[in-house]
């Protein structure tokens, strides 16, 4: 009979069958191609379904033993799960795993839990812990400036079902925090650090705030709550400059616009407006955030296409409302990003500026467009280019003032 190509002795060549099978049979060819289809199928199916990783109690606990020197092979004596008792006793009645060890986290005999929460929320608003060492509140950390006071919240919260919200009224409504920044000459002296609470708190906003604030003054503000992480302006190339092996798309319309706590955030190239006013890149857990000034943070504010953009629909909406009173525009912005009206002499410099500009953008009307065509949200192109422009610079200063990044 007739031999394969190639075989000399009539043995079928190696590999040969399974070839035939792969490429040229058909029908083989036909069950790979839906083999492979429905197999992609499959992985389309699995990978919408999100996971976790979840752990589960061993019907016996394993036995449990300290180590001589740390040596795994050099058991010493036994130990059992429980807490230490110089901060409460784990009690009897409580299961001894992770379900017994978070009742006893939030049991209102064990009011360490509350303590540090109730600390860390006293910090966000006025700028330093009852207890300075957010992190540390055992021997080495700072003891409270006020005890009575920082237990007194812990069983308020407690007693309250742990309502954060109810928490942070209660110290915004208090007379504390209420108090005016300012303080005379001899309280600062004796006080500096504003340790004995004798006057309002004064810090600068978190880089969250700080760009939220504009986009909720200027209206551009998304509020919803929930959903996917978004991608808002951002200077191009920065991944691919990173190394990150990514690129970033932006987002577009209403999601640009979202809080900053939905902001995307790739840890190895954060977005850089944040980092300018100290947020973290978040590779490790912090507990409390340096605040810096620089003048980078006065160039994101003038130039950031973000902060520029809710400088033009502040200005836009602005212009509308007074389209013939110039000091009317200037105290609604003042109003709307610092919380108070300004002075006459505030108010003379604005004006004065505001002249300035119009008469420049009133000469170069390429500058204007170009001023106000950034950001993606539609502009009113009816408008005076040159009153809309010099608003919108007027707007962005106002920006610039420290009452706008500051709490006093």
């Amino acid at each position: 009979g007739d031999q394969p190509a190639g075989s000399e002795t009539g043995a079928p060549l190696e590999g040969s069958f399974p070839y035939f099978l792969a490429r040229e049979y058909e029908p083989t060819r036909a069950a790979s191609a839906e083999l492979q289809q429905l197999r992609a199928q499959e992985n389309a199916l699995i990978n919408d379904v999100p996971e976790i990783m979840t752990m589960q109690e061993m019907p016996q606990a394993r036995p449990t033993f300290v180590l001589k020197r740390g040596a795994y092979d050099a058991p010493g004596d036994p130990v059992e799960r429980t807490t230490p008792a110089s901060i409460g006793v784990f009690p009897a009645s409580a299961p001894r795993n992770r379900l017994g060890l978070a009742r006893w986290m939030i049991d209102r005999q064990n009011p360490l839990t509350a303590r540090v929460a109730v600390n860390r929320i006293w910090k966000m608003h006025f700028g330093r812990g009852l207890v300075a060492t957010l992190d540390d509140f055992g021997s080495q950390g700072k003891l409270p400036t006020h005890p009575e006071l920082l237990d007194w919240l812990a069983g308020w919260f407690m007693d309250r079902g742990w309502d954060v919200k109810a928490l942070h009224q209660l110290i915004v409504s208090s007379a504390t925090y209420r108090q005016s920044s300012q303080a005379a000459p001899e309280v600062l002296a004796r006080d500096p650090d504003n340790l004995l609470l004798a006057r309002g708190p004064k810090q600068r906003l978190p880089a969250e705030q700080i760009r939220d604030g504009a986009l909720a003054a200027s209206g551009l503000l998304n509020r919803t709550v929930g959903g996917p992480s978004v991608k808002p302006y951002q200077p191009a190339g920065l991944w691919e400059a990173s190394g990150t092996g990514k690129s970033y798309t932006q987002d577009h319309g209403d999601k640009l616009y979202r809080r900053s706590l939905y902001t995307f955030w790739r840890r190895t190239a954060p977005p850089p407006a944040m980092l300018t006013f100290d947020a973290l890149s978040r590779e490790v857990c912090t507990a409390k955030r340096e605040t810096t000034t620089t003048p980078l943070q006065a160039l994101v504010l003038m130039n950031d296409p973000q902060f520029m953009e809710a400088a033009r629909v502040l200005g836009e909406r602005l212009l509308k409302e007074y389209p013939d009173d110039v000091d009317a525009r200037t105290r609604e912005a003042f109003r709307a990003l610092t919380g108070r009206a300004p002075d006459a002499k505030e108010i003379a410099v604005l004006r004065q500026l505001f002249e300035e500009q119009r008469n420049f953008y009133g000469k170069e009307s390429g500058a204007a467009d170009k001023l106000l065509a950034t950001g993606e949200s539609k502009w009113d192109e009816s408008l005076p280019h040159a009153d809309f422009a010099a608003t919108t610079m007027l707007v962005s200063t106002i920006m610039n003032f420290d009452e706008f990044i500051m709490v006093r």
